[in-house]
């Protein structure tokens, strides 16, 4: 059996003297959708945001591709091959779409015109709009842009942070297709997502973050009808 693309072991996370992730341990299958689900305050943004460089652990190991990276530069991190979409979109509003992108490919050195027609053939609205200010889109458009500028750095592993918040249930569907067809295309993703339903119809497996701790985990299709997510998760 293949190593994971990711591992995460024992991992915590603390803002002060508050412990926001109490060691953890998941892995993550290469060309795989996980998905992490859990209330508002579980730890999951903590943790992409660990992952990615932006906070440091306090313990534990996090490996990629069989290298320790725990605690190094988001920088690195990208060029390693993990790139985070985060909550919010944050993309740069005075920027055109095309400048956007090019922002994603900022640490490459080489010819990206064949990722901007890759990103405009899985997004053709952004193509239609290339040369319009990124704060004038929608905010379904303004989702696929946050996810075509991550994908410039051409990742081995995507991670979402609540990839349909606020959206319409129509574009949230549109958003779960996209998802699908990049994994697809080779991309092994990591997604928190609000919506239980959608992200564990997605997901290949799961793991159920509840107050800092690992709760339950399992194949996505399997939690969907497990009595204990259905009740908390799924509103049923």
């Amino acid at each position: 059996m293949s190593e994971p693309i990711l591992s995460i072991k024992d991992l915590k996370v603390n803002y002060g003297g508050i412990e926001a992730v109490k060691g953890i341990s998941f892995d993550v299958d290469e060309g795989s959708i996980v998905t992490l689900i859990g209330a508002n305050g579980a730890g999951k943004s903590s943790t992409l945001r660990t992952i990615s460089g932006l906070v440091k652990p306090a313990s534990g190991s996090i490996v990629f591709c069989g290298d320790d990276i725990t605690g190094r530069d988001t920088g690195e991190i990208v060029r390693k091959g993990i790139t985070l979409v985060p909550e919010g979109r944050r993309i740069f509003p005075n920027l055109t779409v095309q400048e956007n992108l090019r922002v994603g490919a900022y640490l490459r050195g080489d010819d990206i015109s064949e990722d901007v027609q890759w990103v405009y053939d899985l997004f053709p609205r952004l193509k239609e709009r290339s040369w319009q200010a990124g704060g004038t889109l929608s905010g379904g458009e303004q989702q696929m842009l946050a996810v075509a500028r991550a994908l410039m750095s051409k990742p081995k592993l995507i991670m979402m942070d609540e990839p349909s918040l606020g959206l319409a249930p129509l574009v949230v569907r549109g958003i779960f297709d996209i998802i699908r067809e990049i994994n697809a295309q080779g991309v092994t993703v990591l997604l928190i997502e609000q919506n239980a339903n959608m992200a564990l119809k997605t997901a290949d497996y799961a793991y159920v973050l509840e107050t800092g701790r690992i709760g339950l985990s399992g194949a996505g299709h399997e939690l969907l009808t497990n009595d204990e997510v259905k009740k908390a998760y799924l509103g049923s």
